[in-house]
């Protein structure tokens, strides 16, 4: 099994996505470091975060036997080339962009492209992205991911936008593959008052939805 696939099995797998955003990258350690603790393993730090190459790079090499790093808010290919330099072993995009698809694909990354209509949804993944996320998904909630499934049942859905503890599994159970989850997570007060035992007690709360729902 190729490294690409190991990663994107590992994702599917751990079944949560922890979307970073920190206004300090000095926190983003810490943050990782809590999360792990809860049991995730998948974590996107986002392009708006400052100095975002260099903190992937950081968590990469601290971490890397730890966690699987992506980095999120990706908006063109040219990004996505330097995040993949820094170690990053996944891009994740808002928008559909088949140049930063293709990008992904060059290097052997797994692509997580942003999508929200069908007809999106199903040009991300015929340009090659590995799952597709449906964003925002607080716009329609977890039945739309059902609805979509309907007609596309190959497609791996991954909805952000929304995801807390009480519609978790609920997505699941409509056929998302993972969650990707930010605020409802990593909530900034957490981040500012360095709490970091709330962090990891909502990752243990997130991953026990997704196994419940599974199961």
């Amino acid at each position: 099994m190729d490294r690409k696939q190991q990663v994107l099995n590992t994702i599917i797998e751990s079944g949560v996505i922890a979307v970073i955003r920190a206004d300090r990258s000095e926190e983003l350690m810490e943050v990782a470091e809590a999360l792990v603790q809860g049991g995730l393993v998948a974590l996107e730090v986002t392009m708006t975060t400052p100095g975002a190459i260099d903190v992937i790079k950081a968590v990469v090499k601290e971490m890397g036997d730890k966690v699987i790093m992506g980095a999120g808010t990706v908006l063109d290919p040219e990004t996505a080339r330097a995040v993949i330099l820094a170690g990053a072993e996944y891009i994740v995009t808002p928008t559909l962009n088949p140049a930063t698809i293709e990008m992904a694909k060059r290097y052997g990354k797994v692509m997580i492209s942003g999508a929200f209509t069908p007809t999106e949804i199903l040009t991300a993944w015929e340009c090659g992205s590995d799952i597709v996320k449906v964003f925002p998904a607080t716009a329609v909630g977890p039945k739309y991911l059902k609805d979509i499934k309907g007609p596309l049942p190959h497609i791996r859905l991954s909805p952000t936008g929304g995801v807390d503890l009480s519609n978790a599994g609920e997505f699941i159970r409509c056929g998302a593959c993972c969650i990707a989850v930010g605020g409802n997570l990593v909530p900034k007060k957490a981040i500012a008052d360095r709490d970091w035992a709330t962090i990891t007690e909502n990752a243990r709360r997130f991953v026990e939805e997704v196994r419940k729902a599974r199961s």
